[in-house]
């Protein structure tokens, strides 16, 4: 939602409360995500970037255009937090299809980091709201899950829009850091969420820096994949 202002978060939430509710995707009324919209999340699409070419495999929910971009940047960028819940739980529904997220023990969902500044804008880190809200869709299926916040981007990265593969790598190299007293135990089953995966840099540099703090990474899943 643009507005022409800078809101905070208690401006946002008082408009949240003003103004009818409609889909973020085709503006129809009654939901932030109508069920038409909805079905743009239709299954998983496997993913290659070189950037993650020995690492873990990478998915995504659906292609980066469309409906589903509509729907990633209004959560992402308008201010739409009332997407989260659906988002996130169509990111729950994708990992109950992936061998990553069965067996014993809790699945560990690590959203992708955001930069501080960008995080502050938008009243929170947005990945990390999706993360919430699939874990909840994850438990609901009976799937011990829990969110593991422990990725920071450390300052001096740039918006990474307009960024090439090799400003991508450059620009987060050295500057995704963990929080080691918040880490899972050794073993657990992770999972790195995402919004959007382009190049595969952030997912490289994610894995790269949980793996240096002795944490493996099972399966990346992003809501969308670009290109």
């Amino acid at each position: 939602m643009t507005t022409g202002i800078s809101l905070g978060r208690a401006g946002r939430a008082v408009l949240d409360l003003l103004l009818p509710t409609c889909c973020a995707g085709c503006g129809a009324g009654g939901s932030p995500c109508c069920s038409a919209c909805a079905a743009v999340w239709w299954g998983l699409v496997p993913v290659a970037r070189a950037a993650v070419a020995s690492g873990p495999p990478m998915f995504a929910l659906t292609r980066y255009r469309g409906v589903a971009r509509r729907l990633v940047l209004a959560q992402k960028e308008r201010g739409r937090r009332d997407l989260a819940a659906p988002l996130g739980a169509a990111l729950a529904r994708g990992l109950t299809s992936l061998p990553a997220s069965t067996g014993k023990g809790d699945v560990h969902l690590v959203p992708a980091p955001s930069r501080a500044s960008a995080a502050r804008l938008r009243g929170g880190s947005h990945v990390l709201a999706l993360a919430r809200h699939c874990a909840v869709g994850l438990r609901n299926e009976g799937v011990r899950a829990q969110v593991a916040p422990v990725l920071r981007l450390a300052a001096g990265a740039r918006d990474a829009v307009g960024l090439d593969a090799e400003q991508r790598a450059a620009n987060l190299r050295g500057r995704v850091r963990v929080a080691s007293w918040r880490l899972p135990e050794p073993g657990a089953r992770v999972i790195l969420l995402d919004d959007v995966i382009t190049t595969g840099a952030t997912a490289a540099a994610c894995v790269r820096a949980l793996r240096e703090a002795g944490i493996g990474v099972v399966a990346v899943l992003g809501l969308t994949v670009a290109g």
